[in-house]
């Protein structure tokens, strides 16, 4: 990495915010300059992490605006409740800021396309921070099909389960106006986008139904789609279960089974002749920070751009409006 100190920012300081700065304090060019968060406890929480560092908890602004104003930053991490991260991201970008913007990117359709907009105009970074998109050995895969080594692509089937009902009752994920959706928008989302990102072609057809299972926002949901290529992909997810957080992604070729999961932690692949997949050995990966890093010093191209988000949040509207329709077939436009 260069010698520069990248002067980093934190919008939201949930939970998620305490593993991103666990990485950030890896990196020795990385200064956290400023917290930003109207919830005190979250801040408090995350000063946490900096004594435990022994380091200096940087100071803190509750109001977005005057964060962006007020502190010299060269980056900064958005890790806010969903619903606000495009305003969040827009006018990080708009002040010059390149950006990490935590999953998922936005809320529907129209906000992903006002980010790429943003990003193009004002010419900043902005990689965001799915696992599975980030993962090589979901590069790996991705490249491998689009490139057609395991042959036609047939059909795709993903589920991911969680106890995430009990763990987010009370939570602003319950809270449809902030969380933009439920169990299959959150943990779920990781699903959607590494299934988008495998398959790398467009969602043309969705059916697809949901129950909130009682709860303020859906908990349970399955989904039908067809591809552009006409192959086949069910998406399942079951956030009421027993104590548990995992997913399962199957992508069926014309010469081979390619097995993974929604964060890219392992990878299998099976070709005619095995009796099963053989282990793909998970390569040196850098964390998220680091990748980040990367991209905003043009050595790697972004493996995760928001043009991959726009494409799972498109299939994410579809799912939502067939399911409000019983199950209607609803045709997915660009």
């Amino acid at each position: 990495m260069p010698s520069k100190t990248i002067r980093t920012g934190i919008i939201g300081c949930g939970g998620i915010s305490r593993y991103h700065v666990r990485n950030m304090f890896k990196d020795k060019h990385t200064e956290i300059v400023a917290l930003c968060d109207p919830f005190l406890p979250s801040i408090k929480n995350l000063a946490k992490e900096f004594k435990v560092a022994r380091r200096k908890v940087p100071p803190s602004e509750s109001d977005v605006q005057k964060f962006l104003e007020t502190f010299e930053m060269d980056a900064v991490l958005i890790a806010s409740p969903h619903a606000m991260h495009h305003d969040h991201t827009i006018a990080a970008m708009e002040t010059g800021l390149d950006v990490l913007l935590e999953k998922p990117m936005v809320v529907n359709t129209k906000e992903a396309l006002s980010l790429i907009a943003t990003r193009d105009r004002t010419g900043r970074k902005l990689v965001i921070a799915f696992q599975g998109s980030l993962s090589p050995l979901i590069r790996l895969a991705s490249d491998g099909i689009k490139k057609g080594l395991y042959g036609e692509l047939l059909s795709a089937s993903a589920t991911v389960w969680q106890n995430w009902g009990p763990n987010t009752s009370g939570t602003w994920r319950q809270k449809p106006e902030l969380s933009g959706g439920g169990f299959i928008f959150d943990t779920g989302a990781h699903m959607l986008n590494t299934v988008a990102d495998l398959v790398n072609q467009d969602f043309l057809e969705v059916a697809a139904w949901m129950d909130n299972y009682g709860r303020p926002v859906e908990i349970l949901s399955v989904a039908i789609a067809k591809l552009e290529s006409g192959a086949f992909v069910t998406l399942h997810g079951c956030g009421e279960t027993i104590p548990s957080c995992s997913s399962v992604i199957k992508v069926f070729c014309k010469e081979a089974i390619l097995t993974t999961g929604a964060w890219g932690r392992s990878l299998q692949i099976q070709k005619a002749g095995d009796k099963e997949g053989k282990d793909i050995p998970f390569p040196p990966a850098a964390n998220v920070w680091d990748t980040f890093l990367k991209v905003r010093t043009n050595q790697i191209t972004n493996p995760s751009p928001p043009e991959i988000g726009l494409r799972m949040i498109r299939l994410y509207d579809a799912i939502c409006l067939s399911a409000s329709e019983n199950g209607r077939i609803v045709k997915i436009k660009k």
